[in-house]
């Protein structure tokens, strides 16, 4: 349980952060409206033509009694949009830190150098469309696992009581692990960590994840919030990845303090980051 409280501490020091250092927040902002223009046009053409599209894909309908071509229809089409609905919060967040690879990297380095005890950021020494190539490759993978996760859990929606109760609670869960995923990759990506590594570091420390991602997830599923959120989040994921790494986090109070340096290590048989 104290990983879980951890975990949403980062989430909250990653907004005050970025409260503190209004010129990064300023920046940070500018991805996170283009990705919503973006996704709200999208789901504005489903809204306004889904059911055009579904009655185009399913001619075999045509010929149905009434009113059974018509609940057919409006079934997918409600489908169609959750689905999408759904896919837009969980690559949201990829799509956001693919178009702002450049914003959120300096961001991350300016939080590695200000809480790091010798002012020192990790860097990639990779060139720009290098980085921008893993970053779309790894998010790719993630958002085909997130869709795998989405779709089990929609199907698992029309179980009597538990679609209504725990699968919504289990679907933010999940959605929140890969979030949390997203927001450290900027970090960790800059430290040669690869995916499986990656994924392998957020299992072991599972409720720390958590404990980030879950209210993120929630707070998520408002656009406009989660514009908003995003700087921080990546400041804060920026600070966990440094726990999850076993690396020195200075710590000081908003008003900048004297600060304290502390060391927060793993469990034991945490996996090693590398190539």
């Amino acid at each position: 349980m104290r990983d879980l409280g951890a975990g949403f501490r980062y989430l909250l020091k990653g907004q005050r952060w970025v409260a503190r250092h209004g010129r990064s927040y300023g920046f940070g902002l500018l991805p996170g409206l283009i990705t919503l223009v973006l996704y709200a046009a999208v789901l504005v053409a489903l809204a306004l033509w889904g059911e055009d599209a579904v009655t185009w894909a399913t001619p075999f309908a045509d010929d149905w009694s009434s009113p059974w071509a018509g609940l057919f229809r409006g079934f997918l089409t409600a489908v169609l949009f959750a689905l999408s609905l759904l896919l837009a919060v969980v690559t949201f967040t990829a799509m956001t830190l693919l178009i702002g690879q450049p914003f959120y990297e300096n961001l991350s380095e300016k939080v590695d150098r200000d809480v790091s005890p010798d002012g020192h950021a990790p860097e990639s020494g990779l060139p720009l469309w290098r980085e921008l190539w893993i970053s779309a490759r790894d998010s790719l993978r993630i958002v085909l696992r997130a869709a795998l996760w989405g779709v089990l859990l929609f199907g698992c929606g029309f179980i009597p009581v538990v679609g209504q109760t725990v699968v919504p609670v289990i679907g933010v869960v999940v959605t929140g692990f890969f979030l949390t995923e997203e927001l450290t990759a900027v970090a960790l990506q800059r430290r040669s960590v690869e995916l499986r590594t990656r994924l392998a570091l957020l299992r072991s420390r599972k409720t720390l994840v958590w404990g980030f991602g879950t209210p993120l997830a929630v707070a998520f599923l408002v656009p406009f919030v989660a514009v908003f959120l995003m700087p921080g989040a990546v400041a804060g994921a920026t600070l966990m990845a440094r726990d999850l790494l076993d690396e020195e986090i200075r710590e000081g109070d908003e008003e900048g303090d004297q600060a304290a340096t502390t060391l927060r290590k793993p469990p034991s048989g945490s996996p090693s980051p590398g190539r």
